[in-house]
């Protein structure tokens, strides 16, 4: 058995703006004092508040407690553009076209689609926070027309539908020209992240599970057959210890030289009067991805979501190191602020009240890590840049894996190969934010 030792912890830059628009949560209660649990799950965003209800239903009345380093929904999960998509959204592709068994792959999704649908109805959160929208994947140029075409093909012959909207339906859906044409697929999930990770957390500690925050894991190592999981001012002694870190889990030694470390950007307008709604038009609440996936994300949200909002995601960097840097936030949010200004020049110039980076986590061949990574050591990791569904998923293996479970899930990530190896530093950062760049100006007006 090893041990494991927190070379890093999490670094924010900016606001968790989804979380910052619900109003402030209660006191935070971090873990002081020594204690003992039947489980410890390290991380409190998507895979670990979903490894904790899983572990819920497997070992009813088992002791179960979560360590958060920051504030529930003040880490990635916060920071999410909360679609929570079914279908093959491969983000190495031309098209989100998937290269495996995608009907495997639409299957596990959906499953985690009843996973949370099934949360929010047992722990009475808003609906308003799980919304079965659907969503758009807008084309701004010919090739992404083409690309849109490319992978509605690729859906038909899997048996799913998706419908084409011309430029006066994508007007009327978002009030915006920029958009030839669209291609809606009914199942994806709308998510306001932040409200969703909170409803479930509270549901979680309602039932009994520790939820404790501002507790930073700063290593855990063998002890009488199990593990001492430490942190600043305390100390949990368990058998089993379940680790939902996504990219983390690197920090924590695993995996090392083989996680691509990024941060993506986005900002979030201030709410939108009566005067600014009535320029803008379209309606309450969409979600538009772009056909490129190196273009521009954008959704509206409304009132029941945290206000009449936009919100616009694009950029990314490669930081190897885990520290998003201001600078790239900076370049970011000026790129945003064009973005935005393209698709809404009835609102151009509209001050941005948020604007913040976000991690996630990918590999080189699309691979997670959830797996037994050491004696009672399991990992639900690495969700490549589809945290929501991805991180339910491995966050639901990880905890059957940790009760000798087996499942559809768990045989599909524990039958993945290992995530390849990364050029050595400084060659890999150097080269993939080049490539970035590039994509990023190839993408235009996407």
């Amino acid at each position: 058995m090893s041990k494991f030792h927190a070379r890093r912890l999490p670094v924010q830059l900016g606001p968790a703006a989804w979380n910052a628009i619900l109003g402030q949560q209660g006191a935070p209660r971090p873990l002081d004092g020594d204690r003992t649990a039947d489980f410890v799950v390290v991380g409190a965003g998507f895979a670990g508040l979903s490894a904790a209800r899983r572990l819920t239903e497997l070992q009813p009345g088992a002791r179960i407690a979560i360590l958060e380093a920051g504030r529930v929904a003040e880490g990635a999960a916060g920071r999410n553009s909360g679609f929570m998509i079914d279908l093959p959204h491969d983000l190495a592709s031309d098209d989100y076209a998937g290269s495996g068994d995608d009907r495997a792959m639409i299957g596990l999704n959906r499953q985690a689609i009843a996973f949370a649908r099934a949360a929010v109805e047992d722990y009475g959160i808003d609906p308003n926070y799980f919304d079965p929208a659907g969503k758009v994947n807008g084309a701004a140029s010919p090739a992404a027309e083409a690309h849109n075409r490319s992978y509605a093909g690729h859906l038909a012959s899997l048996g799913e539908t998706s419908e084409m909207l011309d430029p006066a339906q994508m007007h009327e859906l978002t009030g915006s020209r920029h958009y030839l044409s669209g291609l809606y697929t009914p199942g994806t999930v709308m998510l306001q992240p932040a409200g969703y990770i909170r409803g479930l957390a509270a549901g979680l500690s309602a039932r009994g599970v520790d939820v404790f925050e501002e507790s930073p894991v700063t290593g855990f190592a063998p002890e009488g057959g199990g593990w001492r999981v430490r942190t600043a001012k305390g100390s949990i002694s368990t058998p089993r210890v379940i680790l939902t870190v996504n990219g983390h889990l690197e920090s924590f030694g695993v995996e090392r030289g083989r996680l691509m470390q990024l941060f993506l950007y986005a900002v979030m307008t201030p709410e939108l009067d009566r005067a600014a709604l009535d320029r803008l038009g379209g309606r309450p609440r969409w979600g538009v991805t772009p056909s490129d996936p190196m273009g521009t994300t954008v959704r509206r949200i409304d009132t029941g979501q945290g206000g009449n909002r936009i919100v616009t995601r694009t950029c990314a960097t490669l930081r190897p190191n885990t520290v998003p840097r201001q600078s790239d936030l900076t370049r970011a949010a000026k790129v945003m602020r064009r973005k935005f200004d393209e698709r809404f020049p009835q609102l151009a110039g509209l001050r941005m009240e948020h604007a913040w980076a976000g991690h996630l986590c990918l590999t080189l061949n699309g691979v997670a890590v959830m797996r037994e990574i050491d004696l009672g050591v399991y990992s639900g990791c690495v969700q490549n840049g589809l945290g929501v569904a991805r991180g339910t998923l491995t966050g639901i293996g990880a905890a059957e894996l940790a009760c000798g479970q087996r499942s559809a899930i768990t045989d599909h990530f524990t039958a993945e190969a290992r995530p390849k190896r990364l050029p050595p530093r400084p060659f890999q950062e150097i080269g993939a934010n080049a490539v970035l760049r590039w994509k990023e100006w190839r993408a235009a007006k996407e």
